[in-house]
This record gives C-alpha cells, structure tokens and sequence, in this order.
C-alpha cells in the first residue's frame, strides 16, 4: 500500500489518494471473508488508524520528504501532525487537533454516512463502505466547504474588504463558504468551540487577520441573511493556524469522521435492510418515442 501511495501522481488531489489507499488496503486484508461483527469492527478499528497514516504518507511522498512512521508514544492526532510535519507537536497543538477530531467524529445521517450506510446495506464489505463515505465527503458541499472557506478569506485579503466582498456575493446569489447548515437553523453548536480555538490560535500566532475576517463575516451573514456559521467556517481557521496544507483540511475531516462511519456501518449490519429509497419522476411528461431511423 505504502508502494502504491508513494506512485501516485504528485497532482493526485488528497482525497483521491486516501480513497485509493482504502481501496488497497481492503486487496490487502487477509480477513477479508470474514464478515463476522467482530471482524468487521477489528476492521473499523484499523481503518481509523489506517487512513492518518495513509493521508501523511502520500503528503510526505508528493514532496519528496521521507516518510514518518508513527510513535508509539503519540495520541491519534499528535500522530497525524508528526506525521505531516516531521516534528513532535506541541501539548497545544495536539489538543486542538483532538478536539477537532472529537467535533467532527458523527453527524448524524449526513451525505457520506448514508452514503456508508447505503454501501454496507448491500451487504458489501467495510472497506468499499468507507471508500463510498470518502467519495462523498470529497464534495465541496459537504467535506470540501473548509477548503473552499480558507480560499475564500485568501480571495478577500483583508478585514477591510469583507463587507464589499459580503454585498457582492450576495448581490450576485454567490454561496458564502461555510455559512448556513441544511439541518441547524441556529448556530451550529460545535463552531462556538472551533471559533475559540481559533482565536486562541491567532493571539498566539500573532495573526489576527483570518479570525478577524471569519468573524466579520459570520456578523454581517447574521444581520443580512440570518445564518449562522457552520463547523466547517471556523476550523478552516484553525488548520491555517497549525500550518495544515489547505488540500488537506478535507482529508482531516475524513480522519475524524471515520470513527462516525464505522459506528454507523455496524449499526446498520446490526439489523440490516436493504436501502433503497423512492423518487418521484418530475420530467416532461407525453413525450413521442422517435423511431430508430429518425434519430
């Protein structure tokens, strides 16, 4: 698997890479016609202590860095920054990265974890479930939004330029990255504990432009639009601030979320059905079929 991370093309989006190294791992897997709930939560397990590895071994590779293996010594998160970075991570910064890992563990039945659960419910296996949930995850709308909220302050570049950048976006129906939940009409209760971070983070760092920007505009979408910030909004702060790569804060999400995705597959195996929902067609309807010669 290392051989195959290690091939992939240095343009290789992140999230490509990760979904490839499940993918192999899974060819790998010596167990693997074992589906017993056992087995199949020893391969939960291992998958959450995989896909780190996985993510830092082809960050290392793309730059042409030698590999960092794990020590034995380091947590889940102080791992993945030794990992990425080649250094032991300060007390703090493997703190922040736990609880970062913590808030985005579960959300309930979101767009990759159904998509997990649809997997699994055919009685597929664990690894072609997870490597769905990384698929989906991948998607600007649904794990993607941090990268597209770090970007967005980048685009801005200065506190003084928010409100312009606000009225803009808003004058030209232009989506304001990480603002606004389908499920929390209210703010969403696990940003109040990355927008703290955050700030710690900036007061330390002596950097106080991208909290101070974030805030801003989580201030004016509030007054004009009524919507709060999401967890996405403010923890693109807070991977800036501990040096992450942007193309990584997606893949982290995918680090954390993996505890989520293996609970909810073996939820679902626990008393398993078939899912398959309805739809409704919403098309033209009377149409004319046109004969074969006529098209």
């Amino acid at each position: 698997v290392i051989e195959i991370l290690t091939k992939l093309p240095k343009s290789c989006p992140p999230m490509d890479a990760i979904r490839t190294g499940v993918s192999a791992l899974g060819c790998y897997d010596t167990v693997a016609d074992d589906d017993t709930m056992d087995a199949q939560r020893r391969k939960g397990l291992r998958l959450i202590a995989q896909i780190p590895v996985v993510t830092a071994y082809f960050h290392r590779a793309r730059q042409g860095k030698p590999l960092v293996h794990p020590d034995p010594t380091l947590g889940e998160a102080g791992n993945f920054l030794y990992m990425v970075d080649g250094e032991k991570p300060s007390v703090e910064k493997t703190s922040t990265m736990d609880l970062c890992y913590v808030l985005h563990a579960d959300h309930g039945m979101n767009a990759s974890t159904f998509s997990a659960r649809v997997t699994i419910a055919t009685l597929s296996d664990m690894y072609s479930a997870i490597t769905t949930a990384i698929g989906t995850l991948k998607g600007p709308l649904h794990g993607g939004a941090n990268e597209g909220v770090i970007k967005m302050l980048q685009e801005i570049g200065s506190l003084e330029k928010v409100d312009a950048y606000v009225d803009e976006s808003l004058a030209q129906k232009r989506k304001i990255m990480g603002i606004g939940h389908r499920v929390y009409k209210v703010l969403d209760p696990r940003a109040p504990h990355l927008k703290r971070m955050a700030q710690v983070l900036s007061a330390k760092l002596g950097e106080p432009k991208w909290i101070q920007m974030s805030e801003r505009i989580a201030e004016l979408m509030l007054t004009k639009k009524n919507l709060h910030a999401n967890v996405d909004f403010y923890s693109a702060t807070v991977y800036y601030s501990l040096g992450i790569p942007t193309d990584l804060f997606t893949p982290i999400f995918a680090i954390a979320r993996t505890s989520g995705w293996t609970a909810h597959v073996l939820e679902q195996l626990a008393d398993n059905r078939l899912i398959r929902p309805q739809s409704v067609y919403t098309g033209p309807v009377g149409l004319a079929v046109v004969p074969l010669e006529q098209r």
